[in-house]
């Protein structure tokens, strides 16, 4: 399918956990925009493939890397190939992150504790340093928060203390990336019918009859955010947090 509204044209983006969920919805919708697009995923073979199928349909380059997020040398590796393959390197989206639900601290596992802060934000930093570097005037990073970052969660404790990570590591990077021209912002979706989301709290398929509001958001939904952020049209923003949550009322 053609489009015409190509705001994204021969723009190189890198985007960690994007073979399901939010992360895939965000790599084909940019890439309907002119987005060439890697993705970075963990051991889904399948459904990586899959998301790449879907990106080249659209007549955009796609290649996916397998790896973990939280060794560094995966990073520098990855970054490498991509700015060798696209040429450069134009938009980062750190979207990688796990969760394991737990009603009682006293039964948190430390295995699990450490594993939350190292994929969803000392991975982020790490990827972001590998991909610095080669980020210009114009260009920008994206980060996945969460509405929980804000309001808490009784059964996600480690995960929201690494959510509420990222919001301070944006707003501090944006200050750092400022001089050079570079836009560092976040989004942080409410609930979200995600296959992880369905998976860890054994979520029922959601009445697709229900207004946008009264339910929980597609990823399809989240991804316009990811979009905007990624445009023109917020080259004023900088150092802040979009919040598509259905009518949370967040401060921040």
């Amino acid at each position: 399918m053609a489009y015409t509204n190509l705001q994204l044209q021969d723009r190189s983006v890198l985007i960690s956990g994007a073979d399901s969920g939010i992360g895939r919805a965000v790599a084909i919708l940019l890439a309907r925009y002119g987005a060439d697009v890697a993705i970075i995923y963990h051991s889904n073979d399948k459904d990586a493939q899959d998301t790449k199928g879907e990106i080249e349909k659209l007549g955009r380059k796609a290649i996916i890397f397998s790896g973990d997020v939280n060794n560094f040398q995966f990073c520098k590796a990855t970054v490498n190939q991509v700015v060798s393959e696209f040429g450069k390197l134009d938009i980062l989206i750190n979207n990688a992150g796990v969760q394991f639900p737990c009603d009682n601290i006293a039964d948190l596992q430390e295995e699990q504790i450490r594993e939350t802060f190292n994929a969803n934000i000392i991975g982020m930093i790490l990827l972001t340093k590998a991909a610095f570097p080669y980020l210009k005037m114009g260009d920008c990073i994206i980060n996945t928060t969460s509405a929980t970052a804000y309001q808490g969660h009784d059964q996600l404790l480690d995960y929201s203390a690494t959510k509420g990570a990222i919001v301070s590591f944006t707003r501090s990077l944006a200050l750092q990336a400022k001089p050079k021209g570079i836009r560092v912002n976040a989004v942080a979706p409410g609930p979200v019918a995600t296959p992880l989301t369905k998976e860890t709290f054994n979520e029922k398929e959601e009445d697709p009859n229900k207004p946008p509001l009264e339910r929980n958001a597609t990823e399809e939904e989240i991804a316009g955010s990811f979009l905007f952020l990624a445009t023109e049209a917020a080259a004023q923003i900088t150092g802040q947090v979009i919040h598509p949550n259905g009518g949370l009322i967040i401060n921040g």
